[in-house]
Order: C-alpha cells, then structure tokens, then sequence
C-alpha cells in the first residue's frame, strides 16, 4: 500500500509544478501599466563650503635677515669693464664712417596663414551603444492626458490607458565619436480594445525605428493615440 500512495503523491506534486510554471508565464506576458517617471532636476550645483575649497596648509615664516637698503647703491666699474667699453665705442664710430646705415624697409612683410584640411577618421564608424530601458511619451488626445514612462528592452510590455501596449526590441545611442548625438529605439505598438475576450490578440498599429531628435521619421498614426521615444537610458 505504501508504493501506490507514494506514486499518487508524486504525480500529485508534479502536476503542481506545471501548473505553476504556466502561471508565472502567464504573469510575465500580462502588460503592466505605465508608471510616470520624473527626469532629474537640471539647474546649477549648490555651492561647496569655502572652507573646503579653500583649505591652505600651515604657513611658513622667513628666516630673519637684514633689512634691504632704503636707495640702490651704486657699484663703480673695474678698470677692465672700463677698457673693453672705449674699445666697443671706437669700434662702432668707425663702422658708422665706413659703412652707411641701411635703409628701413617700408613695406612690412605679409604673414601667411597655412590652414589644413580636416583628416578624415580611417576605418569604419564605432558600433552605437545600446541601452536596457527606452523613456517613451505617450498622449491621449480626447482627454490631453500625457505621461512619460519606462519600457524595458525585451521586458515585460507596458500598456497606457490598458489600451496602448509597448514593446521595445532595441535602445541605441550614438558613440561620442559622431557629429550628431542621436537615440533610436524599435517599438511594436499594439492596440487592445476594451471589453474583448481574454486571449485575442491585440491589433498592431505600429512597428519599427522612433528617432528622439527626429520624431516625423517614425510616426504612430491613431485617431485618438499618439506615442514617440524620448531617450535610452542603462
């Protein structure tokens, strides 16, 4: 009697396992609403304590040592410095009778500017960084409602209104490298009407590449909806 009722409560406990595994699946593909976020205040620093940017070490007084001289006093020539002195005068008065002094040359020379060509980078562009989450604004235009949430790459979608349900495959931002700094995500945005029957699946409204700079490059076309990607963050 012990063999069969242990068989029973192991296919018992198994089913369970299945069964819970479904659930959790099941869990993981509902949408969650969207929550807004808030973007960190932009504004300048509050000041540091001058009594921490200004910190000097200990001073150091001057060994003592006689005061300087109210007036300069004057230090007379050496013979020698006195001789070889007359010597330069003399030379120069007879330079000056042999050779007449040259003619100072009006016109002033142009200076010229070289300026060089930029240098191309060689080699290919550095690949785009990509990012985990998207920042996507969404608006409703019957009622003005408008929120700013996040939407996890290939996570848990997010639904606005439990009607509009994002999904986001991919978060890129430019290198440092690039002229233009630019963030692109693909989204797939679906539409669940209210009042369907659990299980349908949802209508796709839209899918592909949004652009933050360029908002009319990936456009969500609704009558009553309207959905674009703010920027990629880690």
């Amino acid at each position: 009697m012990k063999r069969p009722a242990r068989i029973l409560g192991l296919v018992v406990a198994a089913t369970l396992a299945v069964g819970g595994v479904g659930v959790t699946a099941a869990l993981n593909d509902r949408p969650q609403d969207a929550r807004p976020i808030q973007d960190p205040p932009v504004g300048p620093t509050p000041a540091q304590d001058p009594a921490q940017t200004n910190s000097l070490g200990p001073t150091e007084t001057a060994p003592n040592a006689q005061p300087a001289p109210a007036a300069p006093v004057p230090v007379p020539p050496t013979p020698e410095e006195t001789t070889a002195a007359l010597n330069r005068a003399r030379q120069g008065e007879a330079l000056n009778e042999i050779a007449p002094p040259a003619e100072e040359e009006d016109e002033e020379e142009e200076e010229v500017e070289v300026v060089q060509a930029p240098t191309e980078p060689e080699g290919p562009p550095p690949p785009r960084q990509r990012r985990r989450v998207a920042v996507v604004q969404a608006v409703d235009k019957v009622t003005a409602e408008s929120i700013r949430f996040e939407v996890e790459v290939g996570g848990r979608p997010v639904a606005f209104k439990r009607e509009l349900i994002f999904r986001v495959r991919a978060c890129e931002v430019s290198t440092e490298g690039e002229r233009d700094q630019e963030a692109a995500g693909y989204l797939e945005i679906s539409l669940q009407p209210r009042g369907v029957i659990t299980g349908a699946e949802p209508r796709q409204l839209f899918r592909g590449w949004m652009f933050a700079s360029s908002p009319g490059l990936g456009v969500l076309e609704h009558p009553v909806y309207d959905a674009w990607l703010v920027d990629c963050r880690a």
